[in-house]
């Protein structure tokens, strides 16, 4: 099986991650690492964070020559601000620093300390900060190289920021990726009243939240199981996507809708078509029938809320002076919803990678290669 573990402060050294079970004989390109990267710090409203950080992975161990040798891979990503911060958050040494204790509604502070038996809510908020999501697109680039080898494709777009949405009637999917969009919006006029929203948010010192698509494409019938509900696909991806920070809402294909329309409206037909192939004219499922893949394109949709931390900041409690007071300040976006999107992305990337190694197993390319090339030719007759 497929695992990872990321470890890393955000203002700390540097950022760290091992992925396991990567077979051995894939062909990596760290530019694409780094592309990646490159995505995650972009976006209209990010903030002062970004100017700081030029995100670039390195790859310490698990490769050779560019290529996966079947080992754990290891990726550190420095942390350019760290020199701005050794004394502060330095592992050794005296303490140093003001400690942070007006914590902040919405974020980790308060249930962290309590947790963890801390003084100083930065002891929380460096490990709770969505700067460990670099890592996690780091390691779901590898993910993505792999998937890529068998003709699956992971994309997004973003839906909604700030109560503002795309109209839906002028997508096209096929767009995705392709066309300059600073918030990855593929209908321009709505990206416009996006823009505009989210300058008057910046000027009141506020931040904005939204949705944002993932739509997986290429992968076989059969990912996932009906079997036990620790195997269930829907269910690793909803739990994969709900875990990146300040997510508090997912839906699979149709989602919500499906609990207010009959079932003749939302189940989708099969029908044959040429060589007595099975097709769908539609997708409610979302790609997911019974836990598993169905052929059908899969598609995620994610609410993530306003980021807690406010240039005016809301009411909270001092947890050292036990006074009411303002919620303390760090660097903030005033929306981080594009970015957000490309984290979904990577985290999209994991489960399905690991649902392919889980299926067609192999240590190497070579076997995972024919065991999926067998396993499509046993189906061909549908697929």
């Amino acid at each position: 099986m497929l695992k990872f573990i990321t470890a890393g402060e955000s203002h700390g050294e540097c950022l760290t991650g091992i992925l396991e079970g990567i077979p051995a004989g894939l062909v990596l390109d760290l530019d694409k690492i780094n592309e990646e990267l490159k995505r995650r710090q972009g976006g209209y409203g990010r903030g002062g964070r970004m100017k700081i950080e030029t995100d670039t992975a390195k790859i310490v161990s698990g490769v050779r020559f560019g290529e996966t040798i079947g080992s754990p891979i290891t990726v550190q990503i420095a942390n350019r601000d760290f020199q701005n911060w050794q004394g502060r958050m330095s592992p050794f040494g005296e303490v140093c620093g003001e400690k942070v204790t007006a914590v902040r509604p919405g974020h980790a502070d308060l249930n962290g300390v309590l947790k963890y038996d801390r003084n100083d809510a930065r002891d929380i908020l460096e490990r709770s900060s969505a700067r460990e999501t670099a890592m996690r697109v780091a390691l779901g680039a590898i993910c993505k190289q792999f998937l890529e080898v068998f003709g699956i494709k992971i994309v997004s777009h973003i839906i909604k920021i700030g109560g503002v949405a795309v109209d839906e009637s002028k997508i096209n999917y096929e767009d995705i990726g392709k066309i300059e969009s600073e918030l990855n919006v593929l209908d321009s006029g709505a990206e416009k009243r996006m823009k505009e929203k989210i300058d008057e948010a910046k000027e009141k010192g506020d931040t904005l939240g939204g949705v944002f698509e993932i739509r997986a494409t290429g992968a076989p019938i059969g990912l996932g199981s009906h079997i036990s509900f620790d195997s269930r696909l829907d269910g690793k991806l909803a739990g994969a996507i709900m875990s990146i920070q300040a997510i508090k809402g997912v839906e699979i294909g149709a989602g919500f809708k499906v609990a207010d329309l009959p079932g003749s409206l939302i189940h989708d037909e099969m029908f044959l078509g040429e060589n007595d192939k099975i097709y769908r004219k539609t997708n409610n499922a979302g790609g997911l029938e019974g836990g598993m893949t169905n052929g059908e394109p899969i598609i995620l949709r994610a609410a993530m809320k306003p980021i807690p931390t406010l240039m005016r900041p809301l009411n909270t409690v001092d947890i050292e002076k036990k006074v009411e007071i303002k919620a303390s300040k760090e660097r903030s976006d005033v929306t981080a919803v594009t970015a957000a999107a490309v984290v979904g992305e990577a985290m999209t990337a994991y489960i399905f990678a690991n649902e392919m190694i889980e299926t067609f197993g192999g240590a190497c390319m070579a076997d995972i290669l024919a065991n999926v090339k067998a396993y499509k030719e046993r189906l061909k007759w549908i697929m």
